[in-house]
């Protein structure tokens, strides 16, 4: 049986790295989604019926009834306004997506991290945050 050069990579890695399934960490690679960029975000968000954007050019944020439901945070996080119950549930099904830092244990509120969010994950989020808004 052939063995592989030393420093050969596994051809099926390979491929998934190329793909943009994978990608190196140190000596392992891990899984990732496609990046969220915050113009989908805000294409998304202001396609939603009653949202208004307000905020900064750097930092905007979107609004319905004047409540919250997504602000740019920084370049890489927001910050989406969830009901505590669906908070929980996002968090298990996308784990690399969401966080809840301890400052925001006590608001309904998640952080998303778009370098490594799943779009359905952000959109889902999104759509939590306006349903609960517009009420």
């Amino acid at each position: 049986m052939p063995r592989e050069p030393v420093g050969s990579e596994h051809p099926l890695k390979v491929a998934l790295v190329a793909v943009g399934v994978m990608r190196r960490v140190g000596r392992q690679a891990r899984r990732y989604a496609a990046r969220v960029t915050p113009d989908e975000v805000a294409e998304y968000v202001e396609s939603l019926a009653l949202v208004k954007r307000k905020g900064t050019e750097s930092r905007p944020a979107w609004y319905v009834h004047n409540r919250l439901v997504v602000r740019l945070q920084d370049p890489t996080t927001l910050v989406i306004r969830v009901p505590l119950s669906g908070r929980e549930s996002l968090l298990e099904a996308y784990p690399d997506s969401f966080g809840v830092p301890p400052r925001m244990e006590a608001h309904h509120k998640v952080e998303a991290y778009l370098d490594d969010a799943q779009p359905e994950a952000v959109r889902a989020a999104i759509d939590l945050a306006w349903d609960m808004q517009r009420r």
